[in-house]
């Protein structure tokens, strides 16, 4: 008798207690998200099967009791690896969540902390990280929820995060040459956009202005726009707003249309991130 496939399920939520973390508990089988950025890190810890994703250029597997880490602003993917597909849980931390565990650590390393491999195979911490999720998600003791937290992201940095000076930079702070561009896509995100305005604004040929935009994002013009609307829709929903006015304001041409996006990027629907806010 045949094992019957995982069946495809996903629960978001955010946590108020730390700066609104936002948090991701699923099964993945045909899912795949397209290629994407955040602005925060994500770090995730595999229960099942196996995720593969693109990153910096190559490809890489995580399978079960293998932690996640991916930089603000770097380009990535993710995929089943297998069959089955993965199950897995996240945590999207801003920036400033693990800076304050680097500080309390007195690390002499760079205020972001910055970690060289994104598949770290170390199961007492994937344990540690399951476990924290797991409290996050019942929501029962504040104290234990800081603590939790606190502890284990210090451990993930004492343990794998690199000393070297720098650090990994978003790539939308750090692109100066195309900082005009990006603040008019943020600004007009719900219009029409043609390749021909942007590349007047920059006084590039078109061709030459989609080489410059895709070496510098890592992302065409198209799919960058996509993301900001993205990225916009989940603060509309965030405080309430409806779905279809929700499309409508992020210039989707219909809920379906914001469905569709919403889903390849962020891995929920909008009525699941809608609940999951609230």
């Amino acid at each position: 008798m045949q094992t019957p496939p995982p069946i495809e399920q996903t629960k978001f939520w955010r946590d108020s207690s730390l700066g609104d973390v936002e948090l991701l508990r699923a099964t993945y089988v045909t899912h795949s998200f397209s290629r994407h950025t955040h602005d925060c890190y994500a770090i995730g810890v595999i229960d099942a099967g196996v995720e593969e994703f693109s990153y910096r250029g190559m490809i890489h597997r995580a399978g079960a009791n293998q932690v996640v880490v991916v930089h603000p602003g770097e380009v990535h993917t993710g995929h089943a690896g297998v069959p089955s597909g993965w199950k897995y849980r996240m945590f999207y931390p801003e920036v400033a969540l693990l800076q304050r565990a680097t500080q309390e650590l007195n690390q002499t390393m760079t205020s972001m902390p910055y970690f060289p491999n994104p598949v770290i195979a170390d199961s007492e911490l994937a344990e540690q990280m399951r476990r924290l999720h797991r409290v996050l998600e019942k929501g029962d003791s504040r104290l234990e929820q800081d603590s939790r937290f606190l502890w284990t992201f210090a451990q993930l940095i004492v343990r794998h995060a690199d000393c070297r000076s720098g650090g990994v930079a978003s790539r939308r702070t750090g692109c100066l040459s195309l900082r005009p561009i990006l603040d008019y896509l943020h600004a007009h995100h719900a219009e029409p956009i043609s390749l021909e305005q942007l590349a007047n604004l920059a006084n590039l040929k078109p061709l030459r202005f989609l080489r410059l935009f895709q070496r510098e994002m890592g992302l065409p013009p198209h799919a960058y726009l996509l993301q900001v609307r993205v990225e916009r829709a989940k603060q509309l929903l965030a405080v309430g707003v409806p779905i279809a006015q929700v499309a409508f304001d992020t210039g989707f041409s219909d809920q379906s249309h914001l469905h569709r996006h919403f889903k390849r990027w962020v891995g929920t629907t909008p009525r699941q991130y809608a609940l999951g806010c609230r």
